[in-house]
């Protein structure tokens, strides 16, 4: 599993929810997570989630910090576990940070209070599971109340390399889980 984290700013836009995109835009092949910094703007035609999309939501922020993962599998359900996975480590290192249990999870969003931190989602292409977590940087100009890394006083860059870093090692660890094993009758 492999990790990068962009200098550069790129606009989220749905569209970048794909197969191979770390591979197209940075050059990182195979399972990956990638974080770059940016606005984000999912028109209802790039939308993957059903209920956002029955509910004609606005998915908007002027800045987040976003992590796209990709797995060379197509299960959806485990892409989903992952997706948990992902939420929970950012949660975790957010509290930590903090010095205190000030985030909360409920399912795969954020949330400080009634204070939305986060979006999220997981799903699959032909050829891999992917997932976009997005956390905003600032809370300015979001369709819903909503904190962000600059209310904090949190550096989205510093942030994302521990957060990509903390994932690839669970996701080793899940696999050396796997492999020292053995199996029952």
């Amino acid at each position: 599993m492999k990790y990068h984290v962009a200098k550069d700013r790129l606009a989220y836009t749905g569209e970048q929810l794909r197969s191979n995109f770390a591979y197209l835009l940075f050059g990182v092949i195979g399972d990956s997570i990638v974080a770059f910094g940016g606005p984000c703007d999912v028109k209802q035609t790039e939308m993957v989630d059903i209920e956002d999309l029955k509910a004609e939501n606005r998915i908007y922020s002027d800045n987040m910090l976003h992590f796209i993962v990709e797995h060379h599998d197509t299960d959806l359900e485990k892409g989903v576990l992952r997706q948990l996975l992902l939420v929970n480590i950012v949660k975790d290192l957010l509290n930590e940070q903090l010095g205190d249990r000030v985030v909360s999870r409920s399912h795969t969003d954020l949330f400080d209070g009634d204070s939305k931190l986060s979006i999220s989602v997981a799903t699959v292409t032909p050829v891999s599971s992917v997932i976009h977590f997005g956390i905003n940087v600032s809370s300015l100009n979001t369709p819903v109340k909503t904190k962000g890394l600059a209310d904090y006083s949190i550096e989205p860059l510093t942030f994302a390399d521990r957060v990509v870093r903390k994932y690839v090692e669970e996701v080793d660890k899940i696999y050396k889980t796997r492999c020292k094993v053995k199996w029952v009758e």
